[in-house]
């Protein structure tokens, strides 16, 4: 598979996270059910490894391909149920809402990435970007919602990036569709914070998969980025930086936003 149109079936150390929105009072992920979209790969692989680890009651695991996970449900046979989902499908997406009616952690990983600068970026690679990782995730977020919040609430974590919010020229179409899940994101946790659903969003920079590593981009390995995001979740964080790189590129981006906008073309 060429870079240009990889797609992911989505694709612990010390860090700063930032914009704490209070810890919840237990966890949000022993004995929870969770519902990982782009579960069969990459970073989704790893976050089901130790979402098991972390005795979740039971996990939906999606990718467009079922057949994919076979590994995934080899984990644990008895508690990850394999789910055939494509995110851009907004009819699918009713249908897993549906079947996982018992969810009460939602996260969206499934994503799309194609390298290519703006002005030469085929147009349909971009437009699958933004179907992707804004559209589908969206359409997530407004079908899981109310599930979560029948459940007695819980929590809806959105896989974003860096790239959202200081673009990286070599990635134009897949940080514009992060900048937007990035303002969405923002925009339903003030919605459904009363209803008793915590909004994350989850900023790391490159990851070393897959989908994801340019050899111009540094990266973090899955396994580190995992381990943060779902640290982040437990501490209640907003907005998680989720590995080393993302905490010190945080802590640019929030004294001067500029600053990591040239960092990020000098990549």
């Amino acid at each position: 598979m060429t870079q240009a149109g990889r797609d992911s079936e989505g694709d612990p150390a010390e860090q700063q996270r930032g914009g704490s929105g209070g810890s919840p009072s237990e966890s949000r992920l022993t004995g929870g059910v969770v519902f990982l979209s782009g579960a069969n790969r990459g970073l989704g692989r790893v976050l089901a490894e130790m979402l098991l680890a972390n005795d979740v009651a039971r996990l939906y695991a999606a990718a467009r391909n079922p057949d994919a996970l076979d590994e995934v449900v080899a984990l644990d046979p008895d508690r990850v149920v394999p789910v055939a989902l494509d995110t851009t499908d907004h009819d699918a997406v009713d249908a897993a809402a549906a079947l996982a009616g018992d969810t009460t952690v939602l996260i969206n990983n499934a994503g799309a990435a194609a390298f290519a600068p703006g002005l030469t970026a085929p147009p349909d690679d971009v437009a699958r970007e933004m179907a992707t990782n804004f559209g589908g995730t969206y359409a997530m977020v407004r079908a899981f919602a109310p599930v979560i919040e029948g459940n007695g609430g819980g929590a809806i974590v959105n896989v974003l990036s860096m790239a959202g919010l200081a673009a990286i020229p070599p990635l134009t179409g897949y940080s514009a569709s992060k900048a937007a899940a990035h303002s969405m994101t923002q925009a339903v946790r003030a919605e459904l914070r009363p209803r008793g659903v915590s909004v994350h969003g989850v900023y790391p920079a490159g990851i070393g998969t897959e989908m994801l590593a340019h050899p111009s981009i540094p990266h973090s390995s899955p396994q580190e980025v995992a381990a943060g995001i779902l640290a982040g979740v437990e501490a209640g964080d907003e907005d998680i930086f989720p590995c080393a790189l993302s905490s010190a590129e945080a802590e640019v981006w929030r004294v001067d936003p500029k600053g990591l906008e040239r960092q990020h073309t000098s990549h």
